[in-house]
């Protein structure tokens, strides 16, 4: 395969090296500060082949645990997150012929948000695959939500764009309604809901992890896969199903992949929103629109843009944290009304 500078090699030849800087750098600055240096040393000798020639026997015991055993799964799972709504956002935008597609847009947050409320304020204790009960009723509520929005959008085997999206936006209505009568009627709790909302990686372990990485593996093999029917869709469904692509096959198995992308991704850090929306017009400035390279790009674009926020919670007011969600929020709030003026401009307002 020819490399140029229009690939998507081309282009992550520099992303992943900036995308592990950036987790090196995540690594080092906290409470308890490390070098670069000796947060490179000490993953280095985790490796099986390394460990006996990287000698870290001069570093403290607990710096090594804050790295191994704190930092280093909240930078993944940052990551994680971040690579996977964005390679979310851009197959929305282009499924849904919509610049201002993000994850969230058929209702997924909301009804993770209603599953998780309702696992905060039942009080109910159960575990599974690594996740509480407030992880695995937001997988949960998630999922259903979608199912609900695709079911009530269906007309006979067919799905409308714009069906699809008022029905997301109803139910989710519907949902955020139901969230906050649960909340008056549960003052004690609301702030354990509310800081739910807002997103944080607090809680990342290796088990959520690794049921992470399975649901975001199987999501984006997927919607690889339909790369270039979602490049043919993003020109018009009318063209697209004369070039003989099946359009309502195609709309339900990148619906289903990432719903259960996100639904993954809410269920480990609550509610994070737009990054979705921000990385995939970022990453199409210097890769354009095709999907076999938008996607891939998108998943490290996402994850470097995550890794930063998710530092700036840690260190911007220490001891406390903002919420990722907050952070976020910050750089994606000006760039989405940036976006609105400038299709306002094209359209000639």
């Amino acid at each position: 395969m020819k490399v140029t500078k229009d690939s998507a090699f081309w282009h992550l030849a520099w992303l992943v090296p900036l995308l592990i800087i950036c987790m090196l750098i995540s690594l080092s600055v906290g409470s308890s500060s490390l070098s670069v240096v000796d947060s490179l040393r000490i993953m280095l000798a985790k490796v099986p082949f390394l460990r006996t020639v990287v000698d870290i026997s001069d570093i403290r015991t607990a710096y090594i645990t804050i790295v191994w055993q704190v930092r280093l799964p909240r930078i993944i799972m940052s990551a994680l997150v971040g690579g996977g709504l964005a390679i979310v956002g851009a197959s929305f935008q282009g499924l849904f012929r919509n610049p201002l597609a993000d994850p969230h847009i058929l209702g997924v947050s909301s009804g993770a948000a209603a599953g998780a409320t309702i696992a905060m304020l039942s009080g109910i204790s159960l575990s599974f695959a690594g996740l509480g009960a407030v992880g695995i009723f937001a997988f949960i509520g998630a999922l259903i939500t979608v199912f609900l929005v695709y079911r009530i959008a269906c007309v006979g085997n067919k799905v409308a764009v714009t069906n699809i999206l008022l029905t997301g936006t109803a139910i989710s209505s519907m949902l955020s309604a139901l969230i906050s009568l649960l909340m008056s009627l549960n003052h004690d709790e609301i702030e354990k809901v509310y800081m739910w909302t807002l997103g944080s990686f607090s809680a990342a372990t290796w088990k959520k992890i690794l049921f992470l990485m399975i649901a975001i593996t199987a999501g984006t093999l997927i919607l690889l896969i339909f790369a270039k029917e979602l490049d043919l869709i993003a020109t018009g469904e009318e063209t697209a199903a004369s070039l003989g692509v099946d359009t309502a096959i195609v709309k339900r198995c990148v619906i289903v992949a990432a719903s259960l992308l996100v639904a993954a991704c809410v269920s480990v850090s609550g509610i994070i929103g737009f990054v979705g929306l921000v990385i995939p017009h970022c990453i199409r400035f210097f890769c354009g629109p095709k999907h076999s390279r938008l996607l891939p790009l998108c998943m490290v674009g996402g994850a470097i843009f995550m890794v930063i926020c998710d530092t700036l919670s840690r260190i911007l007011i220490p001891p406390s944290e903002i919420p990722v969600g907050v952070v976020t929020a910050l750089f994606g709030a000006p760039y989405f009304i940036l976006l609105l003026q400038k299709n306002k401009r094209k359209a000639g307002y």
